[in-house]
Order: structure tokens, then C-alpha cells, then sequence
């Protein structure tokens, strides 16, 4: 299957045809440059064939040749109208560009006072037409585990992986890598954003880098900073990746561009046309429902067309399983709000290329009525802050969370309905690491640059008696027992999981809970000094979780018998192996229960322990079988002798299953 398009620049044997859109522009060129992409050798304008299309064909050229547009018109920012043909700008379709985006105050000059940008901007580079991979079923499976990574802080320390590829995303087909993400069970890598971006203009004087690229330019592009090899990097790394079983989900950003506000930087949409390819409120001033300082105006079917584009693209020419969506409500908004069918998601859910293809949502944005958590149409996945935000409490310790750990363990059926759509999290990227979250009760971003006032301040965390790092090895062990329940947690939940890399071993951010500027040590995973004995434990829980249909399964929960075996897919007990009572569900004290699960032939019993003293659990087995303790193995939990119970030290998660005996 491929896909034809309307715009961008397309090779031919003995040509080139360039297109563009532009509603309000009154003369387009196409600049092209040298190999080197550093002297403008023409300027040819291009030709208005109706509706806003400009189109113009160059023979003599082919693949590899650099270019770039400009635009002229009215310049009256009040009025949403950016026109200056000093300004270089990147053509929107741009599949790839010869360097990365580096911030100049230049770039954001009113017309007629910073001159040409050219010298300033990456050039477009023309590619040859690629031949679509096959458009076969993901490999990710409802239910799965989601491993969100950054390419780079995931690989710069990576002792098994050659210099020359750290940091880039052929690093993720290495060998070594791809062993750790098969032992953990991982289903689909999801890379946060890896097209071209550009830093906030904050940033540079304070001598930091965007570390994250949620701030990008061109949708298509990689940035050559992560894939100095192109598309064919990422499509030899998707490859790869597949051949072990498993997929790669792209997080991509369609909410905003990093123009920013009216202070930002002329780079390409806002010089073709601003008034439509962002949103603007009545008294024509940017909106800024993503807190970024402009929205992309998905309503419109042009910004829709490149959307769409965009997403073929990557799923024909480089066979990524699917995508996350960053403020995904953007993409549903029109004039009257929020929308599940809105054209846009229509279309992705519509589309031939896509239809089949993994769709994630971050349903949220800061405009008005943007939290949408569960309201996203099927077969939109939906990041789950609920499960998020109740799974730390109950590990905080808050009182009542008994029926709120119980409901997100069964897949939030108070959210979705049918099957669940949940991603299960309990951290990501934004935010504080797993391990910082029981050592740290504050965000600690000084080295930000923005006196700590960044970032969320209410992040549900503990520190377990000591801010930050201590020598106490008791309060060591007591954060240790703590990122280990909150891992078994996350790897019992019904429905899609999701961990961030580095997490499974103790990663560290020292309390920062917004590195997105920290190229640097503080978000480059250590390798070297990672927790192996934590490592093993949620290799363990990955072995278990696989293992266990009843886990990954997304049906959600409903305490009925099934078909036949007259075994209720879930089971409610308090510790002594009773059913949970009215007056224990809602007892704001209780701390413990079991889930028995349905899981195949056998049953499942997820023990939790949320008191910090130990407790007996005890399991009535079925006539003929018999509970063994599947995780965690050794010492930590102990038998009672001739009993099918245990004895779970405080703050705890334990797996049994019931198998047949004798």
C-alpha cells in the first residue's frame, strides 16, 4: 500500500514538483541551496493554482537537493498575519532537514529588522520515494507492556552499546537492548518524540537544552540529532525491534509547534500562514489551550490533511505499530468544545492505513473542559491519571483507598465500559521517577533555572522519613520494599501497563519531577549503577504477568461466574481468606485484601499488603488444588505450616497460584 501527497516536495526521474498551502500569502518561492545547504543559489516563484495550493516544477533536480520557502504578504501580528520573506522557512512536509533547529532571538525579529534567516535554518532535504514496508498487524496486543523511553538519556550510558551510536536511535536495535526489553516483557517501546524540535527561548542563557522534544517544528522529520541516518534509521531500528517481538509506538505532538507565542520564532507554519494553521480567539490572539503559547488548528482540513499525512507516513514507510497522541483533547477540539467524533479523530479512526493501528490519547489539555479521561471513541487506549494518582495514595498510606486500588486493579470500569482502554501508570516522564516518588515528599527543579516554580507540586510522593538521599540503610530498604509494591501493582492491573525505562532499576531524577531541560546526568539512565536486585524483581513480575492470561486480559471485571467452570472472574478477600464485607470495603482504615483472578485453568491471587505491619494471608484452596507462591520466591514471605497461608511482610504484594494437585 502507499499514499500520495498533495504537498511537500515530490522527485521524479528529471524533477522535482514542489507544493505548499497558503491561503493568505500573495507570493510564494521556493529557495534552493547548495549541497552543503549554506548559499542560496535560486529563488523561484511558485505558481497559485486555486484554493491555496502553490505548486511549481523544477527539472534538473532529484533527491537531496535543499530548499527551503518563503512567503510575502501582510505583516500584522494583531491581526495574525506573519509575512516576511527574510524568513527562511521549513516546508511543513519536510521529511527530513540537513541539521537540528538551534534557537537565534534572530528568528523571532519583527519584519525588516533581523534579516535573512537562512544562515540560521535547517534546509529541507528532498527524498527519494520510499518503498512502503508492509502494512502487517502491531505487534502490540491489548493488555500489553508499554516501555516509554527517550532515546537519548535511555542510551548515552549504555556500557554494551558502541560510542558512535549512543544517544541515537539505531542504539535500540543493539543486542544488549534489546535483551533487557525482552526479559522485562516489553510489548511495544514508545519513543517520546524523536522528530526535529526546537529549544524554548528561556533555555539557551541558562545554558540548557530542551532534553525531551515536546517542541516541535516539522511532524515528518527526524531530528538528526537522534537519527543522523534518517527514516531508514528508524525503519532498520523498527525492523529490529520486531523481529524480537516488539513494536514501536511514536509519541507524537500535533497540539502545538515551538513558534510559541507572539514572541516566538518564525520557522514555517506561522510564515506560510498563521491565521489558519493556529488557533486564534476572537480579538485574533493566539489561543493557548496546550501552555505552550500557540494550538494547531486541528479543526482545519489542511492542519487535518498534514496530521493525517504525517501519521501514513511513519506507519507505511517505516512500520511503526501506532501512536500516542501528547494532549490528545486537542485534536477533538472545535468552536463548541471537546468531541470524540470530531473530524479528526473520525479520520484517524477511519483511515485505511491507520484503522489497525495502536492509538493512544493523553486526554487532556489546560483549555477549557480539557480533561477527557474515558470520553476518547474506541480503539483509542487512554492514558489513566485515576490509576496514576489513587495507586500512590493507597502506597502513601491515605485512609479509605481500599475500593479505589480495587476498581483501578480491575481496569476502571467506573471509566470505560465493555473492555478497558486504560494505559496503566504510575509514573512517566513528566513527573517524578518511581523512586524518587518514596524518597522525596517536594519537587526539587533548581536546576531548571526557574527558582523551583516549575513542574507540579502536588505530586502524591513520601520520603520515608529522610528528604532525598540517605546512608540509613533501614530507610534504604523501606523505599526499596515501596518501589517494589507499587511495581507489582502496576504489573497486576488489568488492561495496557506502562513503565518508564530506567524505573524497573531505580532511576533517579534527585526529586526533579520537569527534566525536560536535563540533558544530562540527571535523566541519562545509569547503567552502570542500576539497582540489579530491583532489575530482577520486575523481570520476575514481567515473567509472571505473561505467563498469566488473567492479567493481561481487558475484559473487565465483572465477579461472575464464566461459562461452564462456575469460577467468577474476580474474587474479593480480606486477609483471613473471607469475602470483603460491606463494612470492610468501606472501613478508611483497611490497608489489605486479596484479588483472586480467573486466569486460564487456574486462578490468581494477588495478595496486598499496604500496612507497614506484617500480616497473615490465608487462601482457601478448590477440592484438588493446591496455592503455590509464584512471587516474590525466597524469604521475604513466609509459609505457615499446613496451611495455605503466608505470612507478608508490611507493605507487600505477593502472587499465588492455585494449581491442581497430586
Amino acid at each position: 500500500m502507499s499514499f500520495r501527497l498533495r504537498f511537500g516536495a515530490t522527485a521524479t526521474s528529471d524533477d522535482v514538483r514542489f507544493s505548499v498551502w497558503s491561503s493568505a500569502a500573495r507570493r510564494n518561492w521556493v529557495s534552493l541551496f547548495d549541497d552543503r545547504g549554506d548559499r542560496e543559489v535560486d529563488r523561484l516563484e511558485f505558481e497559485a493554482i486555486g484554493e491555496g495550493v502553490h505548486a511549481l516544477f523544477v527539472p534538473g533536480l532529484s533527491a537531496g537537493t535543499r530548499y527551503g520557502y518563503r512567503c510575502d504578504g501582510d505583516y500584522d501580528p494583531a491581526r495574525g498575519l506573519w509575512f516576511d520573506p527574510d524568513k527562511l522557512l521549513v516546508d511543513p512536509y519536510a521529511m527530513a532537514i540537513d541539521r537540528p533547529y538551534i534557537y537565534d532571538p534572530r528568528l523571532a525579529a519583527k519584519r525588516g529588522e533581523g534579516g535573512d534567516t537562512a544562515s540560521l535554518m535547517p534546509k529541507a532535504v528532498v527524498q527519494a520515494p520510499f518503498a512502503p514496508v508492509a502494512n502487517s498487524e502491531p505487534v502490540f496486543k491489548p493488555g500489553g507492556l508499554i516501555y516509554e523511553l527517550n532515546v537519548r538519556s535511555f542510551t548515552m550510558l549504555h556500557p554494551q552499546v558502541p560510542e558512535k551510536l549512543r544517544g541515537t536511535v539505531a542504539a535500540l536495535a543493539h543486542p544488549a537492548v534489546i535483551e533487557h526489553l525482552q526479559k522485562l516483557g516489553v510489548s511495544a517501546v514508545e519513543l517520546m518524540p524523536v522528530t526535529a524540535w526546537i529549544d524554548e527561548r528561556h533555555l539557551p542563557p541558562l545554558g540548557l537544552s530542551n532534553a525531551w522534544g515536546y517542541n516541535p517544528v516539522t511532524f515528518m522529520a527526524l531530528d538528526p540529532r537522534l537519527a543522523p541516518g534518517g527514516l531508514a534509521e528508524l525503519r532498520d531500528t523498527v525492523s529490529a525491534l520486531r523481529a524480537a517481538g516488539i513494536g514501536v509506538i511514536l509519541d507524537l505532538v500535533f497540539n502545538h509547534t515551538g513558534e510559541s507565542d507572539e514572541f516566538g520564532p518564525t520557522l514555517s507554519l506561522r510564515g506560510l500562514d498563521n491565521s489558519a494553521y493556529y488557533r486564534h480567539a476572537h480579538d485574533g490572539s493566539l489561543v493557548n489551550d496546550t501552555g505552550t503559547g500557540n494550538t494547531l488548528a486541528t479543526q482545519h482540513p489542511v492542519v487535518r490533511e498534514l496530521i493525517l499525512d504525517t501519521l501514513r507516513h511513519f506507519a507505511l514507510n517505516a512500520g511503526v505499530d501506532g501512536f500516542r497522541f501528547d494532549l490528545a483533547t486537542i485534536l477533538g477540539r472545535g468552536e463548541d468544545g471537546f468531541d470524540p467524533d470530531a473530524p479528526l479523530l473520525r479520520e484517524i479512526r477511519d483511515d485505511p492505513v491507520l484503522s489497525n493501528r495502536i492509538l493512544i490519547a493523553e486526554p487532556w489539555d489546560i483549555g477549557p473542559g480539557g480533561y477527557q479521561l474515558g470520553n476518547f471513541a474506541k480503539p483509542f487506549l487512554e492514558w489513566n491519571d485515576r490509576y496514576r494518582d489513587d495507586v500512590r495514595r493507597f502506597w502513601r498510606g491515605d485512609r479509605g483507598m481500599i475500593g479505589q486500588l480495587a476498581t483501578r486493579l480491575a481496569g476502571s470500569s467506573d471509566v470505560f465500559a465493555g473492555k478497558t482502554r486504560t494505559v496503566n501508570f504510575i509514573a512517566a516522564h513528566d513527573g517524578m521517577a518511581l523512586a524518587d516518588m518514596v524518597a522525596y515528599e517536594r519537587k526539587h527543579n533548581e536546576a531548571n533555572g526557574e527558582g523551583n516554580r516549575d513542574g507540579h507540586n502536588d505530586n502524591i510522593s513520601w520520603n520515608n522519613g529522610v528528604e532525598g538521599e540517605t546512608g540509613d540503610p533501614k530507610i534504604a530498604e523501606a523505599r526499596r520494599r515501596d518501589v517494589k509494591a507499587q511495581l507489582a501493582t502496576l504489573f497486576a492491573s488489568r488492561g495496557a501497563i506502562m513503565l518508564t525505562a530506567g524505573d524497573e532499576f531505580g532511576r533517579t531524577q534527585h526529586g526533579n519531577n520537569n527534566a525536560y531541560a536535563q540533558d544530562n546526568a540527571v535523566t541519562w539512565l545509569d547503567w552502570a549503577g542500576r539497582d540489579v536486585e530491583l532489575e530482577a524483581y520486575a523481570f520476575a513480575l514481567a515473567a509472571l504477568r505473561r505467563s498469566m492470561p488473567g492479567l493481561t486480559d481487558v475484559a473487565l471485571l465483572t465477579g461472575t461466574p464464566k461459562a461452564g467452570d462456575g469460577v467468577a472472574d474476580v474474587e474479593w478477600f480480606s486477609e483471613t481468606g473471607s469475602v470483603l464485607t460491606e463494612a470492610e470495603w468501606n472501613d478508611p482504615s483497611r490497608h489489605r485484601m486479596t484479588m483472586v483472578l480467573a486466569s486460564g485453568e487456574e486462578r490468581l491471587a494477588v495478595l496486598v499488603n499496604g500496612d507497614r505491619r506484617s500480616t497473615v494471608f490465608s487462601l482457601w484452596p478448590r477440592s484438588g488444588y493446591a496455592w503455590e507462591m509464584m512471587v516474590p520466591a525466597g524469604g521475604n514471605v513466609g509459609h505457615v505450616a499446613g496451611e495455605s497461608a503466608w505470612r507478608l511482610p508490611g507493605r507487600t504484594v505477593a502472587f499465588a497460584c492455585e494449581r491442581q494437585s497430586g
